[in-house]
């Protein structure tokens, strides 16, 4: 069938194209072995519509072709297929269309692709060929219109394991890729640094410190918070030179490399890939032994920020960023580590600042995170001295070095610090902060919870002891830990959380039921399939007779609906009602309370609404097919009528409906347009504060985005009611000029996204 519709006599283009398309996602979605017996037939009909004289027919017959080459040839899995006999006909047919100057742009790009694939996969065999290939690559270089799909192409050759000689190249090549660092064009220099890295990793023989001071000088404009994916690839390349050629590196200060590392290391965006990328770097500087660069230089560097005065305060995160930092230089320089740990214990001891103290304490908690600490016997009772400090900051740097001390030996320091929560109650909020810093660290891999999985039963006795404490946030931080040690040891700790519910505390039941939300996640996890099965039992908790409990209860629901819908949408029919109940406001819940002269109302029944009105507005996005949608607007009226923060949900909600189901909301656009309406024409009285003036007008504003919204339903104009609404609007001029800027703003709006969509 293939061959007959790829046949010059049988097809027209449009069905060749198809039929290529067809061909291609067959291959994509196959194992190699299944087509190899089909070669002999398969190949020649693809390599005639690569000459085909129609360019759409080649560009779609030289993407199957690439395809091809990855199944003749499979890199990543061992094959006795002979591929020998194709090689030189699949190369010549994509050489004649990677030579060609005058064709279509697709084409040309589909031909470097083609042609990447075919030497990074059969490279061995067409090494007479590579003298003729090569330099054309190097001249698509030299082209602005090809040089990013041939930065693509080279990336895949120069990481192939056959191990292509790419020396011919190399010498003008690298030259032209430094230059491409300095380009205005993101992909550009993404693709550049991930090219560089590959050449630096498998070919650092053919390269000098003359070549790549020709890329170094480049660098450090990009290593920048402004774009810290691009800040990422300098680092992991900084990190390959060093490693492999760092001759190069000798002079860091001009360029002036390492003065941008260090601005980047004191940012307050720096985290994630971007910082594990910089760690990287500083251990494999310390180990190149550079001048200039040993590990007591770069400690001095990374420590002046905190001690300048002439700098401007750093920002907390830069403290963490710098203090890990160190921690990756001292990891590679173990034997010097204890005295480096006793210099920072005598700047906790006898601090100058509070900055300082706080540096000290980090630096030591990442240091004792990696290396064995417990030879300092009197690290423990230094670092509990740092609880008592007024600083609140200082306070919180000591909970996360005790807790990142002990991860470096836990049989040492665990037991201690669940005796310290068991003894110290003045200092056990911050405890277990330091506890929760143990679970979340060893919880991160297969080896950490096998080394914690000895002392669960301690940590989960300890902690239910604190199920019922009387402080909101000691009992947040305990259903944390639960959570995450649950996570651990599913099918043992879920039912005892299940049992727990039963507890006659309502302080026990919150804490429970916020640990379940702690155990959700939006990735897939070992607990998923018991969490289904036991979800309808916690949920069970929106009957229960306590107000909070019932709260605590919809953040749960709301966790599991926004991050792992399945395990509520069969449960939706039973809680909803309950849910819906919770929209009502309530007057025997509003007290009154006399503030010297004035008499104020505090309304306790408002945060569960809040809670409810939350979860209604994530099913919206999640669950829409399990809703009764005129069930739904109809508790959504309750909530444009209530509080500002609610009003302000409710309104998006009805912005979001429009779009979701506009025929229903169509239907009860009356009910909806009275309380717009109310919100839109009611004064705030002259004498009020300003912050009330402020509320005012953004809820008109918010209201006014919603009738906007309304309006983009198909014949909403011809609605008498909204009409009218409308043309009251722009007679008042306060508010027309605010519902001119909102209509004017969703139409740019929605011009950017047909933009996208476009692109």
């Amino acid at each position: 069938g293939i061959q007959y519709s790829l046949g010059d006599k049988n097809s027209s283009s449009n069905m060749k194209i198809d039929t290529l398309s067809f061909v291609h996602c067959l291959l994509t979605s196959h194992p190699p072995e299944v087509f190899h017996q089909h070669m002999q037939v398969l190949i020649p009909p693809i390599i005639a519509a690569v000459a085909d004289s129609f360019y759409k027919i080649t560009a779609e017959a030289l993407l199957v072709l690439q395809q091809l080459v990855k199944v003749i040839r499979p890199l990543d899995c061992p094959s006795s297929f002979d591929f020998a006999p194709f090689t030189h006909d699949l190369y010549r047919c994509t050489l004649v269309r990677l030579k060609a100057a005058d064709i279509d742009q697709e084409v040309k790009e589909r031909a470097i692709s083609c042609m990447g694939q075919i030497i990074c996969n059969l490279g061995d065999y067409l090494q007479g060929e590579l003298p003729t290939c090569l330099p054309i690559f190097l001249d698509r270089l030299r082209n602005e219109i090809t040089r990013l799909t041939t930065v693509k192409a080279l990336t895949k050759v120069a990481g192939s394991p056959l191990r292509i000689d790419l020396r011919p190249i190399m010498g003008e090549g690298i030259p032209i890729l430094g230059s491409f660092l300095r380009k205005n064009q993101r992909a550009l220099k993404l693709g550049t640094l991930t090219l560089l890295d590959t050449l630096v990793n498998n070919y650092s023989s053919a390269l000098n410190s003359e070549l790549l001071n020709k890329v170094l000088t480049e660098l450090p404009p990009l290593l920048s918070e402004s774009d810290l994916h691009i800040a990422q690839l300098t680092l992991t390349l900084l990190t390959s030179i060093a490693r492999l050629q760092p001759s190069a590196l000798a002079n860091t200060q001009d360029p002036a490399i390492m003065p941008e590392i260090l601005n980047l290391a004191k940012s307050p965006l720096l985290q994630g890939a971007a910082l594990a990328s910089m760690l990287e770097f500083f251990q494999a500087v310390v180990k190149a032994n550079l001048p200039g660069l040993s590990y007591q230089e770069l400690l001095t560097m990374l420590i002046a920020p905190v001690n300048s005065t002439a700098t401007p305060t750093l920002h907390k995160q830069a403290f963490h960023s710098l203090a890990k930092c160190v921690a990756a230089i001292m990891v590679t320089r173990k034997q010097e580590a204890i005295a480096v740990v006793n210099t920072f214990l005598e700047d906790i001891q006898n601090p100058r600042s509070d900055p300082q103290h706080i540096f000290a304490l980090l630096v030591v908690g990442e240091i004792g995170r990696h290396i064995d600490l417990s030879v300092l016997t009197s690290l423990k009772q230094v670092i509990l001295a740092s609880f008592s400090p007024p600083s609140e900051e200082v306070k919180s740097a000591a909970s996360y070095a005790l807790g990142s001390i002990a991860v470096g030996n836990l049989q040492q320091y665990l037991p201690f610090v669940l005796q310290e929560i068991e003894t110290q109650p003045k200092r056990q909020y911050l405890l277990l902060h330091s506890l929760k810093e143990i679970i979340s660290c060893q919880s991160s891999s297969a080896s950490g919870v096998a080394q914690l999985q000895p002392f669960v039963p301690a940590i989960w006795q300890q902690l239910f002891r604190h199920c019922q404490c009387g402080e909101e946030g000691t009992r947040n931080v305990v259903a944390e830990c639960l959570g995450k040690l649950t996570l651990i040891d599913p099918p043992t700790l879920l039912p005892r959380l299940q049992e727990s519910l039963s507890s006659e505390s309502a302080l026990m039941r919150t804490t429970v039921l916020t640990a379940v939300k702690f155990t959700i996640s939006d990735q897939p996890q070992a607990i998923d399939p018991l969490l289904r099965v036991s979800m309808g039992k916690f949920l069970s908790a929106l009957e229960d007779p306590d107000l909070n409990v019932r709260r605590v209860a919809l953040v749960a629901l709301n966790s599991a609906a926004h991050n792992k819908p399945s395990l509520v949408r069969d449960l939706l029919d039973s809680v909803l009602p309950q849910l819906y109940q919770e929209t009502f406001l309530r007057k025997e819940l509003i007290r009154e309370v006399e503030m010297g002269p004035f008499k104020h109302k505090v309304d306790d029944g408002l945060d569960i609404r809040k809670a409810a009105f939350e979860c209604m507005y994530t099913l919206l996005d999640t669950c829409l097919d399990r809703l009764d949608i005129f069930d739904f607007l109809q508790h959504l009226q309750h909530g444009l009528y209530d509080h500002y923060d609610i009003k302000m949900l409710a309104y998006l909600m009805v912005a979001r409906l429009a779009q979701l189901v506009p025929t229903a909301v169509l239907q009860r656009l009356e009910k909806l347009l009275e309380p717009l309406r109310h919100t839109c024409t009611m004064k705030v009285k002259a004498n009020s504060v300003k912050q009330e003036f402020e509320k005012q007008d953004e809820l008109k504003r918010s209201a006014m985005r919603a009738v906007a919204s309304l309006l983009t339903i198909p014949d909403a104009e011809k609605n008498p009611h909204l009409s009218e609404f409308v043309i009251s609007i722009k007679a008042t001029p306060e508010l027309q000029v605010i519902f001119d800027s909102i209509q004017k703003d969703s139409s740019l709006l929605n011009q950017d996204s047909n933009m996208m969509d476009l692109s």
